[in-house]
Parts: C-alpha cells; structure tokens; sequence
C-alpha cells in the first residue's frame, strides 16, 4: 500500500455498523483520506431479478434506496468525525460481494472495510461464502472488522513467507503495507515467519531474506518471530496468544501456489484470532474481480 487517501466502509445493517465506522473514522483521520459508506442490498436484487414488470422493480428500489441512505446517513450522525469527508451510496446487487466489488472499480479506494457476516458462539470471526468470495476477487486491501475498539497503541502483525524468491517478493509488500498501518496510527508492527520443514541449508537462507526484510523496514530483532512447526498449526496458536489489534496477511486467492496463505490456514486464523484481519491483494486478484464481474446480478439502480 503506497497511499491511502479513499476507504471504502461497507455497512451491512447490524449492530456492528457503529463501531466499524468509528474504527474507519479514526484510521481516516490518522492518515488524511476520505470515507464512502455503502450499502448493498442482495436480496432485494435477488428478487427483482424474478420481476417482469421494470417500472415496479424501479420503484420497489427506488424506496429501498431511500431507507437505505436514511440509515446510512444515520448511523453518520451517530459517529462524531469532525475533518473527515464522508459520503454514502447504496446499490443493488446479488451476489453481495460482487456489490462490492462493483462499488470498488466505480470509487478505486486505497482500503475496503468491513465486518464479517455475523457473529458465531463457536468461532472468533463469521465468514460466510460472500466473504471468503470477497477476500479472493478484492482487487485492493480488505480489512475484516471486529467490533472492538484499538488500544491506544496498537499492534500489527504481518503473517509472512520467505521460502522461495517468488514469495519473499510478496513478503515484501505484505510488510511494507503493514508499516503504512503501523506508522500512520502511530502503532508497533511484529512480522511474523513459520519455517516449516525446512532442512538446515533452506533454514539459514530464508532467515538471512527475513532479516533483510527486517532491516529494511527498521522492525527490530525482538518483534521479528520465526516459529517452527507446521505452519497450519504453529501460526494460529501463535497469533492467539499475542494480543495484536489487527494481522496483515496475503489474501486468499484461487492460486496455490507461492506466498498463499489461504484455504484452511486463513480459516484457522480466522477463527482463532480475536484481531481485525487485514488482507493484502496478490497482483492475479485483479483479473479475478474482472473475470467474476461477468456473474453478477445488477438491478443497474444506484443512489
């Protein structure tokens, strides 16, 4: 992340909204950039899709695009953000996380905001299939909200991978976005490495690229943290137990291959942790959001 000057704030009517908000409003001010709040309404596109009469699916969205920015503009009053240039939109589209999308390549924000689908008594965040979908096709960076505020102080951490060329690459830009978040809000950044089943020789050459990369973002040696073990097990337990605010890792994608931590890995965190999770796009995400455009179901009615 070179800048961030746009946010893009996603609220989805729940409890949730006010603090989301809040945490994007703060982050805004910190940095210098601006705020959409939007709203997309799935549903109601999933059912004017079945409607053969236009002019009362223009209607029917007509007043739902009204009480959706009556909300939308609500829940900005209930947020003081004095400085802070806010605007609201709403749109109509199924599936969800393709609204999004769409809202993203029509706005290009530096950052997408949102909270996951919902709370579960078993499990720290609640991903549904929208968001999983979401963090493959995002063409920029995702942070998954939770409703909980950060310390005065807060701790980042970036989740990285340093076993071959291709991935210390990647690593690289993980990093240098979480030092963005670090520095613009005045935060502390750890970065984190899982080596794995590396013999001795591959061992010695990934630590040598993680202190370079360590150097090269001034972290120092006692918040760089090299764990062993497999990977899927020593990363969650890990993070769990460090009390960050929020982790920065590479997003889940469709690609298997180098620097990918995804699939069960992100689950596993994703259920572990009690952090926001901020997820970096690799550069194939945006052919993704591209190819996935063409699936989407739009009413083509936005406020």
């Amino acid at each position: 992340m070179e800048k961030l000057t746009s946010i893009l704030v996603v609220a989805s009517r729940t409890a949730t909204d006010s603090m989301l908000l809040e945490k994007a409003v703060s982050l805004a001010r910190s940095v210098g950039a601006q705020i959409h709040l939007f709203s997309c309404d799935a549903g109601l596109a999933r059912r004017l899709r079945h409607s053969h009469v236009t002019e009362d699916a223009e209607k029917t969205w007509n007043l739902c695009l009204a009480e959706h920015l009556t909300y939308l503009r609500r829940l900005q009053e209930q947020v003081s953000a004095p400085g802070v240039h806010i605007t609201t939109d709403a749109a109509c589209n199924s599936p969800h996380y393709e609204g999004i999308v769409a809202k993203i390549r029509e706005i290009r924000p530096d950052l997408v905001m949102k909270a996951p689908a919902g709370e579960h008594p078993l499990r720290r965040l609640a991903f549904d299939s929208s968001d999983w979908n979401l963090a493959k096709v995002c063409p920029t960076t995702l942070m998954l909200v939770r409703p909980h505020r950060w310390r005065r102080v807060p701790r980042f951490a970036a989740l990285v991978d340093v076993s071959e060329e291709g991935a210390a690459q990647f690593a690289q830009t993980i990093v240098h976005t979480s030092e963005y978040f670090a520095l613009g809000c005045g935060g502390e950044l750890d970065v984190i490495y899982s080596a794995g089943s590396a013999n001795a020789s591959e061992h010695a050459e990934q630590l040598k690229s993680l202190e370079r990369l360590a150097r090269e973002y001034h972290v120092e040696r006692g918040h760089v943290h090299v764990l062993n073990g497999n990977p899927d097990d020593a990363l969650p337990d890990f993070v769990a137990h460090q009390n960050f605010d929020a982790i920065v890792l590479g997003a889940r994608t469709r690609r298997k291959g180098i620097a990918s931590i995804h699939g069960a890995l992100t689950s596993r965190i994703a259920d572990t942790v009690h952090c926001d999770l901020i997820l970096v796009p690799r550069g194939d995400q945006h052919r993704l959001a591209a190819e996935d455009s063409s699936t989407a179901d739009d009413c083509a009615i936005a406020g």
